[in-house]
């Protein structure tokens, strides 16, 4: 498979995908909260939409896990995994800049391909597996910085939050005691990429989906990243918590998010 053709459509898909999201953006204030998730979902199916059909136009057998229709199986052993609009409460509350269009691409279940695109500040994350990763077409690589109390940590609260809310605090507080502070962004795919170009030095979360995760843990990985488990155990897409850090402070953050500590 010619990756790097498949970074092209993958990269015109995401393009395509964030024209709709902005579209809808101006549309969004000075309307009734019902008439605002009705225009989200628009946004949120529309992207999906025209992302899908730039990728099946060009590999028509190709299979598709998408955030808003599921999974639809192709022919060939190639995956697609597609979130339309990562960061939709923050779409839906006009903070224009932080969201994004995240796609993976799988060979045999192994991502091997990430794309990370964000519409309003035109910042394009991508990574080829062994190759390294780019913003804007160019190299980034994980923060320098050798202990939490000089880091900057960037956390999530899953939509599930409050069945957790007791763990989820205890860590909070762990870190934010610990470090130079903790943001909460609300899209786990640009946390990721924040991670791989050094603008945070580690990211946690709970219960994220496989396609919040997919682009940007091989992005943040590709820039050095190490990313695990609170067990200190490999991450893979299907897990429940993940720890993306510059590797230095990995040690130090496992031991914060003891949620006994």
């Amino acid at each position: 498979m010619d990756l790097e053709l498949v970074k092209r459509v993958g990269i015109a898909a995401a393009y395509k995908g964030g024209i709709i999201l902005r579209s809808y953006l101006g549309k969004l204030s000075g309307i009734n909260k019902k008439g605002e998730i009705d225009l989200v979902t628009e946004a949120d199916i529309g992207s999906e939409k025209v992302i899908i059909e730039t990728i099946l136009n060009a590999f028509p057998d190709h299979s598709i896990l998408a955030e808003e229709s599921g999974f639809k199986k192709g022919k060939a052993d190639y995956e697609w995994i597609i979130d339309p609009l990562d960061g939709t409460t923050n779409f839906t509350h006009q903070l224009s800049s932080m969201f994004s269009i995240s796609i993976a691409f799988a060979l045999q279940g192994n991502i091997v391909l990430g794309i990370v695109f964000n519409p309003a500040t035109e910042e394009l994350f991508t990574a080829v597996k062994g190759k390294g990763a780019e913003l804007n077409c160019r190299p980034i690589k994980v923060s320098g910085s050798k202990s939490v109390s000089e880091s900057l940590l960037v956390t999530g609260f899953p939509y599930d939050f409050k069945n957790i809310i007791d763990s989820l605090m205890i860590r909070f507080s762990n870190c934010l005691k610990a470090s130079q502070g903790v943001r909460r962004l609300g899209s786990a795919a640009l946390d990721l990429c924040f991670v791989a170009c050094g603008r945070f030095d580690a990211f946690w979360e709970q219960n994220l989906k496989s396609w919040d995760t997919s682009a940007g843990v091989l992005i943040a990985s590709e820039a050095g990243a190490v990313i695990t488990d609170f067990s200190n155990k490999l991450f893979t897409i299907d897990k429940k918590e993940i720890l993306a850090s510059n590797g230095k402070i990995h040690d130090e953050m496992l031991n914060l998010l003891k949620d006994s500590v």
